[in-house]
């Protein structure tokens, strides 16, 4: 049981670790809490792409129905929000959702997802923790029902409805990397009226060789499709299509935080409300909701803060900088499958290379991008500790105008760049982020950040 450790979004590791017996010990523990919390709902068990998901979470679904809960169990592989929706959608207890999303074939995970869809936060996942135990099933007469049925129609109509968009002058390449939105996201678009090409929405645990990591580097095969088809957008969803990432006809990549510049500038036109960002998310938000008279949320790294400023605030937006976004109207979650139809549907109304362009010209250029660091899960605190010791006067020939602590160490630089360092949630790596006016600040801000940060480790 000590292997198990559950982190920035459930409890995620390699084969050799993540072994059906401790598998079985988490299930048990989300039995045992929500027994002790009182539900009494059916649960959902969904899973992802990967060879070994549909085995473990037949594992799951035999515990939580061995505690007396009925279980519903997708016909198939499914994106994560698609699980997520249909709790809510349902009147669900919770959901279990096996995947390790971007991580390569060798990693698999589970997250638990609570009765309001959204992440679930720490309280919850500490009281998990605390009932890791073997299972203890009660008498086999006495055991749930588990029944296979199918989320994703629902999630559909949600998001159309939701969305409500006519995409019939649109070429959309989708790439689906392999992942659980093959068969779900593109045909979500198509039933908008976009003419789709798809690419990589076979079945393929191995990922193509690789992993399912939306990265520009993964995406340039879908930056190459889009001008080969002139196609207006390329869309691809990460492992299991909570995140979202975009390339278009100018730009190939199109960097998150532009993207979600644009989403909610495209919001803004025809409603009101602030925006919620991470503190690696650009400063671009706060300029454009500004300019709208709204006000905007940072909040830790984490999408779970996310949802839970979203729900305190009525957010019309919420997102990161790594591509999870969610929307008013919507569970509190992110999902890469709703903002495909999304960033469809803003794309109809202007061209995104378009919208970007103007907003820049209006706020100002910026660019943005992150460094990892290795780093040891178990020396993670110790150098959060040595580093607010070593915090610099100046950073890369500007004075450090502020210091904010929000999650880990984020300078603010008197000539409006910033520079953050904080720890990875998912992985043994200190990731170093930074975003500047121009891309030669932007390397040296960085440079500059994991100089000061390798020495610590």
């Amino acid at each position: 049981m000590d292997k198990i450790a559950f982190g920035t979004d459930g409890w995620r590791a390699t084969l050799d670790i993540f072994t059906d017996e401790r598998v079985r010990i988490v299930g048990e523990a989300v039995a045992t809490y929500l027994l002790d919390e009182g539900y009494t709902a059916p649960v959902i068990v969904g899973y992802d792409a990967r060879e070994t998901s549909p085995g473990f979470a037949e594992s799951l679904a035999e515990i939580m129905a061995g505690h007396g809960f009925d279980v519903l169990l997708p016909k198939r592989d499914c994106p994560t929000p698609v699980v997520a929706h249909a709790i809510v959608d349902r009147g669900l207890s919770c959901a279990l959702m096996v995947t390790a999303s971007h991580n390569p074939p060798e990693y698999n995970g589970v997250k638990f997802i609570p009765e309001d869809g959204a992440p679930a936060l720490p309280d919850r996942t500490e009281k998990i923790v605390e009932n890791l135990a073997e299972p203890d099933l009660l008498p086999e007469d006495q055991w749930g029902e588990i029944r296979e049925i199918d989320p994703v129609p629902d999630h559909a109509a949600h998001a159309t409805d939701l969305v409500g968009s006519d995409l019939s002058d649109l070429t959309i390449v989708y790439d689906a990397l392999h992942g659980s939105g093959r068969g779900v996201t593109d045909k979500l678009l198509e039933s908008a009226g976009a003419e789709v090409i798809t690419r990589r929405c076979n079945q393929d645990p191995t990922f193509g060789g690789g992993e399912p990591e939306p990265s520009p580097h993964n995406l340039q095969p879908l930056a190459d499709a889009v001008e080969e088809h002139d196609a207006d957008l390329g869309i691809a969803n990460d492992g299991d299509a909570d995140r979202i990432a975009i390339t278009t006809p100018e730009r190939g990549y199109l960097d998150e935080n532009l993207f979600f510049a644009a989403v909610y500038d495209y919001l803004l036109e025809s409603d009101s409300g602030p925006a919620v960002r991470s503190v690696s998310t650009t400063f671009l938000i706060d300029r454009i909701a500004e300019a709208n008279g709204e006000e905007v949320v940072e909040v830790p790294v984490g999408f779970k803060w996310i949802g839970k400023a979203m729900g305190e605030t009525d957010a019309l937006m919420g997102g990161e900088e790594s591509g999870g976004f969610s929307i008013r109207g919507h569970i509190r979650e992110k999902d890469g499958v709703l903002m495909a139809l999304l960033a469809g549907t803003v794309t109809a109304a202007e061209p995104l290379d378009s919208r970007v362009d103007r907003l820049l010209d209006e706020h100002g250029e910026i660019f943005a991008s992150k460094r990892s660091v290795g780093c040891p899960d178990s020396e993670k605190t110790r150098v959060l500790s040595d580093l607010s010791d070593h915090i610099p006067e100046s950073v890369a020939g500007s004075a450090v105008a502020k210091t904010v602590t929000l999650d880990g160490f984020k300078l603010l630089l008197e000539d409006g760049s910033w520079l953050l360092i904080r720890p990875s949630g998912t992985e043994p790596k200190l990731r170093v982020y930074g975003e500047s006016g121009s891309l030669d600040r932007l390397e040296t801000l960085l440079d500059a950040g994991v100089d000061l940060v390798e020495p610590l480790v």
